[in-house]
């Protein structure tokens, strides 16, 4: 059997012997190998964007919300409340107001809410406190309205009036004082809501009672427990169900409940799925370059056998065997491709972390990459080395001496 070191040596001649055409070649497997590291870490950025989305949103949020008016009350708010494994909920209502600050006048979104939501959705505090269940007369802006969409800028303390248009036609106005200002925050994934440095919020209480109301418009709640959160969310359904005499063998159909329940697990579980779509669609994307690569590596194999006829002729009749011709066509191959694995990995690498900055994704390279990358590269190079390196151990060596 021929040795590893010298089959290395007549291999590594016969690829130095033609730069041009192995450099070629071996830049088809860079594009795929490269290829393949890119989509994968970006796959992988992708599902951390979600989750970090998803959690930015809050802790262990439970959701309730109906597309139907007047459905939402104080009973229900009561109901969810004295669920077990309930640390907080919230009422939730959206309308558009106008918001005068030293006679300038802005449209703006108002949040009618309670001193739960802050911890519910997990915000912080640019300035001042946030509100509680004694605030009648209170708001907190978000940090954009604070800051950006007046003259000048807002700060707690300051008063503010808030108008809202009832259905009748009639305008209805109340000050209040501003009791503080959130930390800049970004608009996530889960629901345009979220984008809360627009947002101007006021106890629900007092909104209610402006525009001549009392339901609300969904509530969030929030979960002592993350292991536990599913079921949760399930008893907080089912009361809600029983509440409007929805049956229980209807409870899982979203078509026959005025409402929808659904929690920060769901959410995850779903985007997750979206997020492992796109990493298979990515990757099959790769794995089409690699394949281009891998047929690259075979035929130059292939022309190289055909080129070097005469030469495996003299090395069969000076004591080559099939296994050691086997041997040193299929390692040329492989040192191709391996090679070419190494630079790809390199490349998808950096290209990847470059992309994620770009597309400011959270900057996620598994070090598994880089081993997947050189084994997908060494087998690429056997199967694409196999058939021509079994062409060459299989040549008649007297026909082979003959071969001009």
């Amino acid at each position: 059997m021929i040795k590893f070191a010298q089959a290395a040596r007549i291999a590594s001649g016969s690829i130095g012997s033609a730069k041009l055409r192995s450099a070629l070649t071996t830049l088809g497997i860079v594009i795929g190998i490269a290829a393949v590291v890119v989509n994968v870490s970006l796959g992988a950025s992708f599902n951390q964007f979600f989750t970090n989305e998803i959690s930015s949103v809050g802790s262990n949020f439970i959701i309730a919300a109906s597309e139907q008016p007047n459905l939402f009350f104080d009973n229900e708010y009561n109901l969810i409340k004295n669920t077990p494994g309930i640390s907080g909920v919230s009422p939730r209502k959206l309308m558009s107001g106008d918001l005068t600050y030293l006679s300038e006048t802005k449209n703006v979104n108002v949040a009618g809410i309670n001193k739960d939501f802050q911890e519910i959705q997990g915000l912080q505090m640019e300035e001042g406190t946030f509100l509680t269940d004694k605030d009648s007369a209170a708001a907190v802006l978000g940090y954009d309205i604070a800051n950006d969409e007046f003259s000048k800028n807002i700060s707690h303390r300051s008063n503010v009036e808030i108008a809202f248009r009832q259905e009748n036609g009639t305008v209805v106005k109340k000050s209040f004082k501003v009791k503080g200002i959130l930390k800049n925050s970004k608009p996530t994934v889960v629901s345009e809501d979220s984008d809360y440095d627009l947002t101007v919020f006021i106890p629900v209480s007092t909104m209610n009672e402006m525009i001549g109301e009392h339901d609300y418009g969904a509530f969030l709640a929030m979960a002592d427990s993350p292991e536990k959160i599913r079921d949760i969310s399930d008893e907080v359904d089912s009361r809600l169900a029983r509440n409007f005499g929805v049956p229980e063998r209807d409870i899982d159909d979203e078509d026959l409940k005025p409402y929808y329940v659904f929690n920060q697990e769901e959410v995850l579980e779903q985007t997750g799925k979206i997020g492992d779509a796109l990493s298979s669609f990515l990757l099959a994307l790769a794995l089409i370059s690699l394949f281009v690569g891998s047929i690259g590596i075979m035929n130059i194999m292939l022309v190289t056998v055909t080129e070097r006829t005469r030469e495996i002729g003299i090395m069969k009749s000076v004591g080559y065997n099939n296994s050691n011709i086997l041997f040193l066509f299929l390692l040329e191959s492989i040192m191709v491709s391996f090679f070419g694995g190494i630079v790809g990995t390199t490349i998808g690498g950096l290209g990847a972390y470059a992309l994620e900055v770009a597309l400011k994704l959270p900057p996620v390279f598994p070090l598994t990459l880089i081993e997947i990358g050189i084994a997908v590269s060494v087998l690429v190079g056997i199967t694409a080395g196999l058939y021509p390196a079994r062409k060459a151990a299989r040549m008649n060596p007297v026909d082979a001496l003959r071969y001009e």
